[in-house]
């Protein structure tokens, strides 16, 4: 990666791009924003920014359609999604889609830059092998596998609480050790894992 790595960004708030915009260029990159992310494949046709961050839920083109039209023109450049509160499922599709992580609004900033520079030194969250995620899911109980499911399919703790008729705070219990269990650093990490395992919001 080098100072003049190129990042865009796609988002309809413009006050999001703004922020983003100034976060990103006082860490050294070069930014270019977009509104729509059909304005964005129209600009960059034929060539592909070092790293592309977009929201999920944008007007004329979602996240999940912009992801199906790059993947149909070829090569793809390190996808990282930003998405609302209760939208996990959807941020499950996109990953599904090739997107390499999902953070969740609000998002910490320094999250965000540690998973651009992951995606652009080509060591974006490492995959864990099947064999291992199995393990890792086999010490689950059978009420921290079902938290998990909740979770893919992008509950909040309350939601799973309702759904599963338990309280939140035991839900937050189950929550960690599932965490703690799989080795997951973040949801999305735990997502990626659940999905590579055949977990799968859709089936849920």
């Amino acid at each position: 990666m080098t100072e003049t790595a190129s990042v865009v960004v796609i988002d309809d708030d413009e006050a999001v791009l703004d922020s983003l915009r100034v976060l990103l260029e006082s860490e050294g990159f070069h930014v270019e924003t977009f509104e729509r992310a059909s304005a964005f494949l129209q600009h960059f046709e034929g060539r592909l920014p070092g790293c592309l961050v977009t929201d999920v839920r944008m007007p004329d083109m979602d996240g999940l359609e912009l992801l199906q039209a790059l993947s149909a023109r070829g090569p793809m450049p390190p996808v990282i999604v930003i998405t609302g509160h209760g939208e996990v499922a959807m941020a499950v599709q996109a990953m599904k889609l090739g997107a390499r992580d999902f953070l969740e609004k609000p998002f910490d900033p320094v999250d965000l830059m540690a998973s651009i520079r992951k995606s652009l030194s080509g060591t974006a969250t490492a995959v864990v092998a099947d064999r291992e995620i199995a393990q890792r899911l086999a010490r689950l109980t059978p009420r921290e596998r079902e938290v998990l499911e909740q979770l893919v399919i992008g509950r909040s703790n309350k939601g799973i609480a309702r759904e599963l008729a338990i309280s939140p705070r035991t839900v937050e219990i189950h929550r960690a050790r599932v965490m703690e269990k799989m080795r997951a650093e973040s949801l999305s990490q735990l997502v990626r894992m659940a999905v590579a395992a055949g977990i799968d919001p859709d089936a849920t």
